[in-house]
């Protein structure tokens, strides 16, 4: 029986110091170092400029302030990588938003390879020509890309068997299902005051669960109205399925 080689996070970056970072500490780092379930490598771009100077930038084309790091020098770096069919992406602000069922795909491929940008960006045309796939984790403008890469990293890593332990805990989680989590407690029953949802202690398991999804609902229709219209949408197409499946097989006499 062959074995999957564990899932690989290789980092393109200007600052391979900047990590692990958060990657290395409590679950997901003793997934890393000690159970061997993913691999974190850095590779750094400073590495691959052929300047004598060291420099990855040069001023925009068309004038401008800033710099823009130069695609031969990134595409060098990433062809120095082993071939593999991993996902490529590229953090950046005005990239396609960083969602659940995006970060699912990638975490069923062998890894994923990861540009860290800084400056005013990357020549586009590296980007066009090795088919990166730009990413945003906001709506908000960082320094650089090392930041919002961990971010993707640990969301990918976190859905690897064996990592968190508990696969059930994942499925009740925001986004898995459209809406957001409802709000969690524990001891001690009071706090300065306020009381745990008294249906939390009832023991009454049905109840519970109910108290919970009126709560992912109520949370997601005042927080993110934009979930809350999907979700909307998504039980009014599956309640039309439904009774067109029931008049048809009515209609078969079934």
């Amino acid at each position: 029986m062959t074995t999957r080689p564990p899932f690989t996070a290789t980092v393109l970056t200007m600052f391979p110091e900047a990590f692990p970072g958060p990657l290395g500490v409590s679950l997901i780092g003793t997934a890393w170092r000690e159970k061997g379930l993913w691999a974190l490598q850095t590779l750094d771009i400073r590495d691959f400029s052929e300047d004598k100077r060291g420099f990855l930038d040069d001023t925009p084309a068309g004038g401008g302030p800033g710099a823009v790091l130069k695609a031969d020098v990134v595409a060098r770096a990433l062809d120095s990588i082993p071939g593999s069919s991993r996902p490529l992406l590229y953090m950046s602000a005005r990239g396609r938003p960083l969602t659940q069922a995006r970060v699912k795909d990638w975490a069923k491929a062998d890894g994923i390879t990861v540009l860290c940008g800084r400056f005013e960006g990357v020549d586009q045309r590296v980007l066009d020509a090795r088919g990166f796939e730009e990413v945003a984790v906001g709506d908000a403008v960082l320094a650089g890309g090392e930041a919002a890469a961990m971010v993707v990293i640990e969301a990918c890593v976190r859905l690897i068997p064996g990592v968190l332990g508990a696969a059930d805990s994942l499925s009740s989680e925001s986004f898995e299902d459209g809406l957001l989590e409802h709000p969690q407690y524990t001891r001690p029953r009071t706090f300065e005051g306020l009381e745990i949802p008294e249906v939390l202690v009832s023991g009454d398991h049905r109840k519970v669960a109910e108290w919970r999804q009126a709560q992912r609902e109520e949370t997601t229709k005042a927080r993110r109205p934009d979930l809350w219209a999907a979700h909307l949408d998504k039980t009014t197409a599956e309640h039309a399925s439904a009774k067109s499946q029931v008049k048809s097989d009515k209609a078969r006499g079934e």
